[in-house]
């Protein structure tokens, strides 16, 4: 079964950091593209952060860029996201998805194969 299991997320002064993880079973993300979206209530899904299978290509929204990381560790088939000077206006629910079609980035989550089922950030104080 294929399967993508975010962790990490949690409840975080503004400010402050966090780190999700993207776990990839039944499959193997070396060879899958992977995007970080994220979803505030009230709003569409927008995407956060991308990053090619060969971890040769990120790319980050105006929004999140210089804050967060993107990162791969194919070894044990996961894809972090480190999330630095965290604000309310992040607050969401992040969900990585993964594809296959060699589409490049920054991923669209119609182009998306697989999803997880979310982790809730919350940056409050």
């Amino acid at each position: 079964q294929l399967q993508l299991v975010e962790t990490g997320g949690g409840l975080v002064q503004p400010g402050g950091s966090l780190t999700l993880s993207c776990a990839a079973s039944g499959f193997t993300l070396e060879y899958y593209d992977i995007g970080w979206f994220r979803q505030a209530p009230g709003k569409e899904r927008e995407g956060v952060s991308y990053i090619s299978h060969d971890r040769g290509l990120t790319v980050y929204a105006d929004s999140v860029k210089d804050r967060f990381t993107i990162s791969k560790d194919n070894a044990k088939n996961t894809v972090y996201l480190q999330m630095n000077s965290l604000e309310a206006k992040d607050t969401a629910v992040f969900y990585c998805a993964a594809t296959d079609r060699g589409v490049g980035g920054p991923l669209r989550a119609y182009e998306c194969d697989y999803w997880g089922k979310g982790t809730q950030v919350t940056v409050s104080s």
